[in-house]
Formats: structure tokens, C-alpha cells, sequence
């Protein structure tokens, strides 16, 4: 991947090596702390299903993680410009910047680009306090993608799944969520667990919104190789290795010997496959409306 080619963007900050703990040792949704046991419980059902912690967390109090109050506010840096993990994570959120920016135009809507927090070890969001364990996340509650770089590490050690175009894909997964947030989407799936709509398991409201996240990502993929032609050979297939690799199924296979299909929250190897290169085949959005598939 030629990601040098990719515009840099200003909004990623770096927090590595500063302390976001901020005290207490668990997760604080809705003003109530969690114990520490707690804590490992679902940092740990989340390593096993791929599940971001925080959504769990958000189901178990039936909060919406817009409502939580942010953090108190710190010092922010910019990445130093000699750190080429940073500058790469810069070209891929600046292009996803300059493809969201322009189809919400071109649909009449404003984009409002979110912040990419560096951090190492844990940091504290809106949604919470969290660990290098919950792996890349999106706090829908100060509209930031949260990311230890460590990550892509264990994405290449655990999963197998290696190369730049499949970082690319995780960073442009977590920018799809924030396109869900600004489009209304996560709004209406919080308002769904409200009523008590299925949110897990094959076919959940969970899966279908992490399915479209995906979509999202092809859309974002298309149109960044139509402007700056950046792919090189095998980069595609790196995206799909990394979508595969991280399915519900094959998470709970190895992690567990067996596959649960009602406790699925980000749909199967192949239905992630499958919903990014429905994006990427052609661009558009009106590809990715997941909650509308009869089949996923």
C-alpha cells in the first residue's frame, strides 16, 4: 500500500505514555463504578467474541453511551513527525476524512471528522476507562476512535493477519461507526435495545451494525484507491484475511472450542468478508444497509 500518498490529517492525538487512568480500577458507565472482578469478566468475554468491551457494558446498564459526560480535559499532542506508525495512521484517517467529507456533501449532510487518540496501555474516554486489551475502539459519547497501536501487533501474532492495507481496514472499520453516529444509525440501535429488540446472536441488531461498519470500510477503500490508486498487489486481499480472522465464529472456535452463534456480536468470518466487498465493489452506500438484509 502506498499510504504515503494519503493526505495527513491533523485530528490524531497522541497520549501515548501518558497516564489515562484517572483512578479506580474498572469501568464507570452512568456514574456506577464496576469492581475489578467485573471488569476482567468482560475485558475477557470481549478478547474471546471480538466484542468491544464498552458495548458490553453499555448493554448491561441499558445506557446509551451518548448520555455519559466526557472526560476532564488534558493536555493534547501531536504525534512527533518522525514516528511512521503515526504518520500512517495520519494517511489513513486523513483520506477517510477527504471520502466522508465529500459523499456526506454530495448528499447534502455536513461531516464532522473525529479525533484518533494514540494511547499505549489504557486511556480514559467518554465511554470509560480502557485497556490495550479492549483493542481499537469508537466512543460514540465524545465521537473519538481510541487505538493502541500494540493492537496491529496481536492482529499479526493471533490472527494471522498482517499488512498495512489490513490496519487500514480496522482504522477505517472504527471511522464507519463514527459515519453510523453522525447518520443517525447508533441512535436508533440504542433506542432499539431500549424496547428490548434482539441485539445479539446471527441476525442481532449488534451483528447487522458491526456488518455495516465493515460495508462502511469498503465504501471508504473504493473511493480511496479511485483517487489516489495507492493499492498494490495482495493489499485487498490482506483486508479480507483481517475480516476473516476476526469473525465471531472462528474467535470462538479458537478461544473456546466451540461456536455460539446466539452470542454473536460482529457476524461470521464470512459475513464480514462478505459485507466489505460489498462496499468496495462499488462505492455506495445503499450497499451497506445491513438491517434491511434478509440474509447477512
Amino acid at each position: 500500500m502506498l499510504w504515503k500518498k494519503g493526505r495527513r490529517s491533523d485530528n490524531v492525538v497522541d497520549e501515548r505514555g501518558d497516564d489515562g487512568g484517572g483512578g479506580g480500577g474498572g469501568f464507570r458507565m452512568g456514574g456506577k463504578g464496576l469492581s475489578l472482578g467485573a471488569v476482567v469478566l468482560i475485558v475477557g468475554f470481549g478478547l474471546l467474541t471480538g466484542q468491544d468491551p464498552m458495548q458490553i457494558l453499555g448493554q448491561l446498564t441499558g445506557q446509551a453511551t451518548q448520555q455519559q459526560s466526557a472526560p476532564a480535559p488534558q493536555t493534547r499532542h501531536a504525534p512527533p513527525a518522525n514516528d511512521q506508525q503515526a504518520e500512517f495512521v495520519r494517511s489513513i484517517l486523513g483520506d477517510t476524512e477527504d471520502t466522508w467529507q465529500a459523499i456526506f456533501q454530495q448528499a447534502g449532510k455536513q461531516y464532522r471528522d473525529p479525533k484518533l487518540v494514540l494511547f499505549s496501555g489504557r486511556v480514559n474516554s467518554a465511554c470509560g476507562l480502557a485497556s490495550s486489551a479492549t483493542g481499537p475502539f469508537y466512543c460514540p459519547a465524545d465521537q473519538q476512535v481510541y487505538l493502541d497501536m500494540s493492537f496491529f501487533d496481536e492482529m499479526s501474532r493471533r490472527f494471522s493477519a498482517s499488512g498495512d492495507f489490513a490496519q487500514a481496514y480496522v482504522i477505517a472499520h472504527e471511522v464507519g461507526h463514527h459515519v453510523q453516529t453522525l447518520l443517525g444509525v447508533s441512535a436508533q440501535v440504542d433506542a432499539a435495545r431500549q424496547r428490548g429488540q434482539r441485539m445479539e446472536g446471527d441476525g442481532g441488531l449488534l451483528v447487522r451494525q458491526e456488518l455495516q461498519a465493515d460495508c462502511l470500510a469498503g465504501v471508504w477503500a473504493n473511493h480511496a484507491q479511485q483517487r489516489l490508486n495507492w493499492l498494490e498487489p495482495g493489499d485487498i486481499e490482506e483486508a479480507l484475511n483481517a475480516a476473516n480472522a476476526i469473525g465471531d465464529d472462528r474467535l470462538q472456535q479458537q478461544g473456546q472450542g466451540r461456536v455460539v452463534p446466539d452470542s454473536f456480536t460482529h457476524g461470521t468470518s464470512a459475513q464480514r468478508v462478505r459485507w466489505f466487498k460489498a462496499g468496495f465493489a462499488q462505492g455506495q452506500i445503499g450497499q451497506c444497509d445491513t438491517f434491511k438484509a434478509k440474509s447477512l
